[in-house]
């Protein structure tokens, strides 16, 4: 787990992905962290041991708990979010998982929305509701019923913005506001937003959860998941996860370090194109819907110009004819891998289906507001007239 007691002024964020948290582990004048891949790290005597063990002196123990190579990543996401602590995962699902199992005891009632991710939606439908936590799930869209929920009984209110994978965009001061007067924890998923273009703490978040997997690491190559916000609730978090187990590898946390560097650059480009590719979509008459907040008609497009700074790289749109349409378009785009991940330097599309909520039933999709029709488009760096070129191609095959 990553503390900061620093009062320096903070970088800006193309800096701070390049240079943030990697200081101290620059050993031997490498310009890199290396990976250190050690279950344990070894002491002179007890006495300096007992200080690390007991939290008063800086230190590695045990790669469980903690290690270098991860702690640099802890701390890179920490600054760029600007929270107070930070502590990492295995997975985003184990970062979501550990923090709400953490944080939660039976009697408490979780506040969220319907269409978060699949995963997450089954940690509020199938097991939070196995330990006597009660979950109420509200219309993505309506502030008004999520207040409403708040107000009833809340300890945590759990928010996803934009959400994966329908781009729905969630006013996060608003419901912060209303979660707070009723003494309850904010935590928002912020692996769609990106540091790049949103910090869900300057809004009034308590905690922020990264799937780092995803843009964090941006190639595709490394499982990770990260939390950063208020050091006492990380504290909390953090000591579940080092008896839970669910510990970032060092080697991973290398290859997340490497993708941050170019973090900003790559979030810039995609926020560009996933505009550019948006627009040429819903000109398109086999298209029946776009979602994606940069558009002036999505409906959540208010409310993200305030508190985004870019609309980010993914979006997602609806095909005329249904899931049998969607799987011939897909057979025919040249320039997307068909595969269940997002964020990374290609360009990943597929249906829900088969990706965000492959573990949700059509009609569980269907009540979430997801139709079959649906297609998640998460823009890479390729030159953007060819990816739209493709998209063309691809659309007028289908009819």
């Amino acid at each position: 787990m990553t503390q900061n007691d620093s009062n320096q002024d903070s970088p800006r964020l193309g800096t701070l992905a390049v240079h943030a948290g990697e200081e101290q582990y620059l050993a031997e004048r490498a310009t890199q962290v290396p990976v250190f891949l050690s279950a344990a790290f070894g002491y002179e005597n007890v006495e300096e041991w007992l200080e690390v063990a007991l939290g008063r002196a800086q230190g590695h123990i045990y790669s469980r708990n903690t290690n270098p190579t991860i702690a640099a990543f802890e701390e890179k996401v920490r600054q760029l979010e600007g929270a107070e602590a930070a502590t990492s995962f295995a997975t985003g699902m184990a970062a979501i998982s550990n923090t709400l199992f953490a944080l939660l005891k039976p009697a408490d009632r979780v506040v969220s929305l319907k269409d978060t991710y699949g995963g997450t939606n089954k940690l509020f439908i199938e097991f939070l509701p196995r330990y006597q936590i009660k979950v109420a799930l509200c219309d993505t869209t309506d502030a008004g019923a999520v207040e409403a929920a708040i107000s009833e009984d809340c300890q945590l209110l759990y928010l996803e913005t934009p959400t994966n994978p329908t781009l729905k965009v969630v006013d996060i001061a608003r419901l912060a506001q209303a979660a707070h007067q009723q003494g309850a924890i904010v935590v928002v998923d912020n692996t769609v937003g990106t540091p790049i273009n949103q910090n869900p703490i300057a809004l009034g978040a308590d905690l922020v959860i990264h799937s780092a997997t995803k843009f964090l690491g941006g190639h595709a190559d490394a499982l990770g998941g990260v939390i950063c916000g208020r050091r006492d609730l990380v504290e909390q978090v953090y000591h579940y996860r080092e008896i839970n187990g669910a510990a970032l590898d060092p080697m991973s946390a290398y290859l997340l370090l490497r993708g941050m560097k170019t973090l900003e650059l790559r979030i810039e480009r995609q926020n560009r194109s996933a505009m550019q590719i948006a627009q040429f979509l819903e000109a398109q008459p086999s298209v029946e819907l776009v979602n994606y907040p940069g558009l002036e008609s999505s409906p959540g497009h208010e409310i993200a110009k305030r508190q985004m700074r870019g609309y980010g790289g993914m979006l997602s749109f609806q095909l005329k004819g249904g899931f049998e349409a969607v799987k011939k378009f897909l057979a025919q785009l040249r320039y997307a891998h068909l595969a269940a991940n997002l964020g990374a330097v290609e360009t990943v599309a597929g249906p829900p289906a088969t990706t965000s909520h492959v573990e949700e039933t059509v009609e569980e999709r269907a009540a979430m507001g997801i139709p079959e029709g649906l297609v998640r488009y998460s823009v890479g760096i390729e030159d953007v007239n060819d990816l739209i070129a493709d998209l063309a191609q691809a659309l007028a095959k289908i009819g």
